[in-house]
């Protein structure tokens, strides 16, 4: 038997691990699956049961949250053999929360409702990275049918995050999502490299930032990423792995000749990761920019 607070989390990285923490303090069910079970440990000693299976773990759920690291394996956990969407009780909700691009999610989104019309497909990609998903201060960019599932999975995303924006019919989040991301990859490439200049020119950082403090070029973001360059710990907030991956969802949404300089990051970034910088933070890109010019 389900009901409304019961939720499955599958996918325990950085964001899904954050969030099924704290929706088990919220006093939510929580069931949790992880092809590394591993990583399920501490969830498990504070309450959450630890499923065998993707199909284990949505059996009494009345919600299932997806975050998973791209679209084949999202495919494969919900659709493949065994897959947990023929599982889920009958008029249960799928939320997918992860960031698969737009042609991805559309296909997902088209083929879960043909196996299964009955459950609500909710496509909620979020805005925000590790910190703020552990605060639960994430922006949620949900679409889909809210009048149907919106009893269900409003409750949860008030836990999850501070503020969640309904854009219109599924697949709406995962638009959103990519234009997002694409301005975030275009800024922190434009900080790391306004870093390496003012540091050539001997611009300390701390004095680069108390004098854009206050004025409207200065964003909380900026400062975040300038006090990651300036101790050089760059643990990963968004792994520059994903940030790539994010980068080529983007292109591959938009067009190419449209976002020369976004290409332009996305075969950089690919150089990095090749490099060695893939699971850091994506404001290692910095320390590869200052790597390349030592050579």
């Amino acid at each position: 038997m389900s009901d409304s607070r019961s939720v499955a989390v599958l996918g325990l990285g950085a964001m899904g691990h954050a969030f099924a923490a704290n929706l088990l303090k919220a006093d939510f069910d929580v069931t949790v699956w992880n092809r590394s079970a591993a990583k399920a440990t501490d969830l498990v000693e504070a309450g959450a049961r630890l499923a065998e299976s993707p199909a284990d773990a949505v059996a009494h759920a009345q919600a299932m949250v997806l975050m998973l690291p791209d679209f084949a394996v999202t495919r494969d956990v919900l659709l493949g053999g065994g897959g947990a969407l023929a599982a889920m009780p009958a008029g249960a909700t799928l939320i997918q929360m992860g960031t698969l691009g737009v042609a991805e999610t559309d296909r997902l989104i088209a083929e879960a409702g043909e196996a299964r019309d009955d459950v609500v497909f909710i496509d909620a990609p979020v805005s925000g990275t590790k910190a703020p998903a552990e605060q639960g201060k994430i922006a949620i960019l949900a679409s889909g049918d809210r009048e149907r599932a919106g009893a269900v999975v409003e409750p949860i995303f008030d836990v999850l995050g501070k503020q969640t924006h309904w854009l219109g019919q599924a697949g709406q989040g995962a638009r959103m999502k990519v234009v997002i991301n694409a301005w975030l990859i275009s800024m922190m490439q434009g900080i790391a490299e306004t870093a390496h200049l003012a540091d050539t020119l001997g611009v300390a950082g701390d004095d680069l930032w108390q004098v854009l403090d206050g004025g409207p070029l200065a964003t909380p973001y900026m400062k975040l990423k300038l006090d990651m360059i300036d101790s050089g710990d760059f643990d990963p907030q968004m792994a520059m792995q994903w940030g790539l991956k994010d980068a080529g969802l983007a292109l591959e949404a938009g067009d190419d000749k449209a976002l020369p300089s976004l290409a332009q990051i996305r075969n950089l970034w690919s150089d990095a990761v090749s490099a060695g910088y893939g699971e850091q933070d994506i404001a290692a890109i910095h320390a590869y920019l200052e790597k390349y010019r030592r050579r």
